[in-house]
């Protein structure tokens, strides 16, 4: 249990840290989102690839068969995380820290469970409750101010959610998760060549911190957040991994408060008491007898 809420902290941590580095790189105009995308795929997929091949040799070096490749990956999978990352970068252009994670999880939530829900893993009207004080959350910090988001970045967002909703469904089944986050990246890369074609690059305007950000929400904040996040998965309920990224608009706004200067407000204090007393509240109560 202890592992679980240990590995489940860590991938918070991590989703929060994608948010923050995408909005510094865009932000600042140091990279463009399509090439944000490509560099953050490709260091994602060579950073897990080193990891992989780096555990395969110490087990030989050991003197222990190395693990066989049980979990490859799989298309949909990898369609999932190339549509969620894509869009997270362009919409980021136009969304602050704490707006854009708190559409994408609210998006995640609602993928999840609704999951959850049609796959008969029953909430009680505790849980259910304490949803509606989440949503509540959400709305009060939403209303009417100068971090509202226009529509389209909204949408984008919003789509970028139900994508990683369903790479993380997708994620509770996988038997071995490091090979299965590596492959996943590693398939993605067959979509690349699309952006880069798509992509009027200018090379002058990418700057070494823009490169720099890029790679490390690839090769560190993807690549091994998602890793352990696919160690964390199997572990929890639909419901459950759904309500705990809640957390994660928290956890990047005050982020971006700190790193950023981006401003700290009443609105945002209650909103997070709402949203982190709401899963507390959730992850504690019982689900209803079926």
């Amino acid at each position: 249990m202890l592992s679980t809420v240990l590995y489940t902290l860590i991938a918070l941590c991590a989703f929060a840290a994608n948010s923050l580095l995408c909005r510094m790189a865009l932000q600042s105009g140091d990279i463009d989102p399509l090439s944000f995308t490509v560099i953050r795929l490709v260091s994602g997929a060579f950073m897990l690839l080193g990891i992989l091949l780096w555990q395969t040799t110490l087990l030989r070096s050991k003197s222990q068969s190395a693990k066989s490749l049980t979990d490859k990956g799989n298309n949909i999978s990898a369609l999932s995380l190339f549509i969620y990352a894509l869009c997270f970068s362009v919409a980021y252009v136009d969304l602050n820290t704490g707006t854009g994670a708190l559409i994408l999880f609210s998006a995640v939530q609602l993928t999840m469970i609704g999951h959850s829900v049609l796959n008969k893993e029953p909430l009680s009207k505790v849980q259910w409750g304490a949803l509606f004080v989440a949503f509540a959350g959400f709305i009060y910090l939403m209303l009417p101010s100068a971090t509202v988001p226009s529509f389209m970045p909204a949408m984008l967002m919003a789509l970028s959610g139900v994508a990683w909703g369903v790479y993380s469904i997708r994620g509770k089944s996988c038997s071995s998760p490091l090979q299965a986050t590596s492959f996943n990246f590693l398939r993605s890369l067959i979509l690349v060549p699309i952006l880069v074609f798509l992509a009027v690059v200018d090379w002058q305007g990418i700057t070494a911190t823009g490169v720099y950000l890029a790679i490390a929400s690839g090769a560190l904040a993807s690549g091994l957040g998602y890793s352990i996040w696919y160690i964390a998965l199997p572990r929890l309920k639909s419901s459950q991994a759904g309500v705990v990224q809640l957390t994660v608009p928290v956890l990047a706004t005050l982020a971006g408060v700190v790193v950023l200067d981006e401003q700290l407000t009443a609105r945002l204090v209650v909103a997070s008491a709402l949203i982190l007393g709401a899963v507390l509240v959730f992850l504690m109560a019982k689900k209803r007898s079926v």
